[in-house]
């Protein structure tokens, strides 16, 4: 699946590892299980560390970890969980989170404008949305009536200035 990276298509570097699989050499991405099990051996490679957090997994369970890691990904099992959108607001404004974060899954061309606002900067894209469609559904809103962690006006910000 493609990957948008800041607006731009990308490739990906990280490798999806399973929680039983060997670790290949290069970035990786492993699940918040293994991460907390394997930790000391994850940082020892001195590589490129992402984790994947299912929606049931809240960002804070990575706890001071989360200054080692490069990237965090955020699973939408269907676009009808909303806990992602949470999560991506948590890492950046709560947790100070600079690194990637990246969306994967089933989420919906109208929610990847609020992705992006709630501080989302990478997506896989699902079969449906292509990079053309994506690029469109990130110019949708010129307006936004709430504050994120894009730190984008408001209309009211807007109307008192």
């Amino acid at each position: 699946m493609p990957l948008i990276k800041d607006g731009a298509l990308a490739e990906d570097h990280f490798a999806f590892v399973a929680d039983d699989a060997a670790l290949p050499d290069g970035p990786v991405v492993v699940s918040l299980k293994r991460l907390r099990a394997d930790r000391d051996a994850l940082f020892a490679r001195n590589q490129k560390l992402g984790v994947k957090l299912t929606s049931e997994e809240s960002p804070e369970g990575i706890g001071s970890d989360l200054d080692r890691l490069s990237l965090v990904v955020l699973e939408f099992p269907k676009f009808r969980d909303g806990r992602p959108f949470s999560w991506a607001r948590i890492l950046r404004t709560r947790l100070k989170f600079a690194g990637e974060i990246r969306a994967v899954g089933d989420y919906l061309y109208d929610q990847v404008a609020y992705l992006s606002r709630v501080g989302v900067n990478a997506f896989e894209l699902p079969p449906s949305i292509t990079p053309e469609l994506f690029a469109r559904a990130l110019t949708e809103m010129t307006n936004v009536y709430q504050p994120a962690a894009d730190g984008k006006k408001t209309i009211r910000d807007l109307r008192a200035g």
